[in-house]
């Protein structure tokens, strides 16, 4: 049987015959020394290129929400307060890590890019929403499930990638940047809707603008966890991946595809049951609380499982 891995030709003669260009290579030339030269140039610079788009990116949409919470302090300290619960179980995920707490730089990092990469996500999300509002009834449940969970769970993703993912040392360290990632998105985010809802009744001079604000903080702090709990269950299996290489691709999507799939159920759940049921802000309330419990259980769930194996491991 023919090796699949050399080219018959390579397998037949290399050694004996000289097979640049034809079966195989090596730089020899100008040009090839160029390519070599210019394919190590990309390949490093990859992630810079990525965070320089999204920079563009980000201060193209998002810059005006960040100046409007500058200029209004009371608007950035209700931003601050809004993403609290979250921050809260990001400090218990990162608190209760079994093997050894992460640094906090790299989770700064990873932090930073879910800010900025989040302009990615609400570039593509405004660019394909057009296309899914003209379908009836199913639209918007489409435009979740197709687009805005696996996009924001992805881009989510790409700032663990880029941040933290060298210094993950256990596959549970995935998910502690996976929850900071989602706090990141969850703190742009929250900006963003904070300063709308400012802006919006500013402009229509219908009542007090920093009320309208508070109101949408306080919907919001209720709304940031969900983000931490999607992508530290993308978090968790990428530090899956990193420790199964020979798997690695397959882990990853999966990890992705369970976090835009919660996130989309999430999304079409508080778009749709309004249209269902008796719905005002106490019971959204109460829905956004048991749904992020349910998630929040079957994340500890998983946490538990590797905590037990890991004091096994170590009593051994």
């Amino acid at each position: 049987m023919p090796d699949q891995d050399s080219d018959p030709v390579a397998a037949a003669l290399s050694g004996s015959t000289d097979l640049y260009d034809v079966a195989e290579w090596e730089p020899r030339s100008a040009l090839d020394g160029f390519s070599v030269r210019l394919y190590g140039a990309l390949h490093a610079s990859r992630r810079w290129l990525l965070i320089a788009l999204a920079v563009l990116l980000f201060v193209a949409q998002l810059a005006g929400t960040v100046l409007l919470a500058v200029r209004r302090p009371e608007l950035g300290a209700l931003g601050a307060l809004s993403v609290v619960p979250a921050l809260a179980i990001v400090g218990y995920l990162w608190y209760g890590d079994p093997t050894m707490r992460e640094p906090l730089e790299p989770l700064a990092v990873t932090f930073v890019l879910a800010i900025l990469f989040a302009s990615i996500a609400a570039l593509v999300n405004t660019l394909l929403q057009p296309l899914f509002t003209w379908i009836p009834v199913v639209g918007m449940a489409l435009f979740f499930f197709v687009v805005v969970g696996p996009i924001e769970e992805t881009v989510k993703w790409l700032a663990i990638r880029v941040g933290g993912y060298g210094t993950i040392d256990a596959v549970v360290d995935g998910v502690v940047y996976g929850a900071v990632a989602g706090l990141g998105f969850a703190t742009i985010e929250n900006a963003l809707y904070i300063s709308q809802g400012y802006t919006q009744a500013a402009s229509a001079q219908n009542g007090d603008p920093i009320v309208a604000a508070l109101q949408t903080a306080t919907s919001r702090a209720f709304v940031g966890p969900g983000h931490v709990l999607y992508s530290s269950f993308a978090g968790y299996y990428l530090g899956l991946a990193k420790f199964n290489p020979d798997d690695a691709g397959p882990i990853v999507v999966k990890g992705i595809v369970v976090a835009a799939l919660i996130h989309a159920v999430y999304n079409t759940s508080v778009t749709y049951l309004p249209q269902l049921l008796p719905w005002n802000a106490v019971v959204f309330v109460g829905f956004v609380v048991a749904f992020d419990a349910a998630v929040g259980y079957l994340l500890y769930r998983k946490l538990r499982r590797y905590r037990d194996h890991y004091e096994r491991a170590t009593n051994a």
